[in-house]
């Protein structure tokens, strides 16, 4: 079965390059495009892994990622934030709610599939 990827971003063109990429690379993808939308997706895609960007409408991706944390049954879901904001103490939020990886933007989509593969354990 494949794994199973949340992609949440506001900006049109890295949802389409995100999601071409990790389709190419075998995951089953569904896509968000605010906080809110994101939270209810999970619910419903129930997603291994979230490529979660940060600045973002309705919710931002602090806040989801702290929603999803306090939820038990979601534990163990993977979240990678996205976000052009590199400053150290955003990375620290990011990391201290609860973030399992941070990612500036603009990344390498080499390398983030590098590290989504490791995250799921495919490496």
């Amino acid at each position: 079965m494949s794994k199973k990827i949340l992609i949440v971003d506001d900006e049109p063109n890295i949802v389409i390059s995100l999601e071409f990429l990790m389709k190419k690379e075998g995951f089953e993808v569904a896509v968000a495009t605010d906080g809110d939308e994101a939270l209810a997706k999970v619910a419903e895609f129930n997603p291994d892994l979230l490529l979660l960007d940060v600045m973002m409408p309705k919710k931002s991706g602090f806040e989801v990622c702290e929603a999803l944390r306090a939820d038990p049954d979601r534990a163990g879901l993977l979240i990678v934030m996205l976000t052009a904001k590199g400053r150290d103490t955003e990375v620290a939020k990011g990391l201290a709610i609860g973030a399992d990886a941070y990612v500036t933007k603009p990344f390498s989509t080499k390398e983030l599939v590098v590290k989504v593969k490791d995250m799921l354990g495919l490496a």
